[in-house]
């Protein structure tokens, strides 16, 4: 009978100790939708929050720094979605660079961002000689 509860606790701190883990990686993988598959929500896509992948496009960046507003189009190959963020942009924020967003996509096709994360190259370049 002892070693039947023996294994029995084992089991249970097994299951718990697995349940923590597999939910710690959850919670730290960040899933993004492409501006082509918010598209392709049509009008689902309206008022739910979610985050927005994609490349900053050349030239649609616009920063007002009296108002703290942010405008800029994150686009994937296939479409672009303009965005808009009231705050200061991130250090490394830059057009051509990965980004996403998070926030909701208005009524008017306009995604507003609560929060910018970039996404940077991987790949290290040493700064250029003088």
């Amino acid at each position: 009978m002892k070693r039947i509860r023996l294994v029995l606790a084992a089991v249970i701190v097994a299951g718990a100790l697995i349940y923590l883990i597999v939910g710690g990686i959850r919670g730290a993988i960040v899933y993004y939708t492409t501006p082509s598959e918010l598209l392709a929500q049509g009008p689902s896509a309206i008022g739910r929050t979610m985050r927005l992948g994609g490349q900053v496009m050349p030239g649609s960046r616009r920063w007002n720094a009296g108002t703290l507003d942010l405008r800029f189009t994150l686009g994937d190959g296939n479409a672009t979605v303009p965005v808009i963020h009231h705050g200061a942009p991130p250090d490394l924020f830059t057009e051509g660079q990965g980004a996403v967003v998070e926030g909701t996509l208005g009524a008017d096709g306009i995604f507003t961002a609560r929060s910018i994360i970039v996404k940077h190259s991987e790949e290290y370049r040493p700064p250029p000689s003088p």
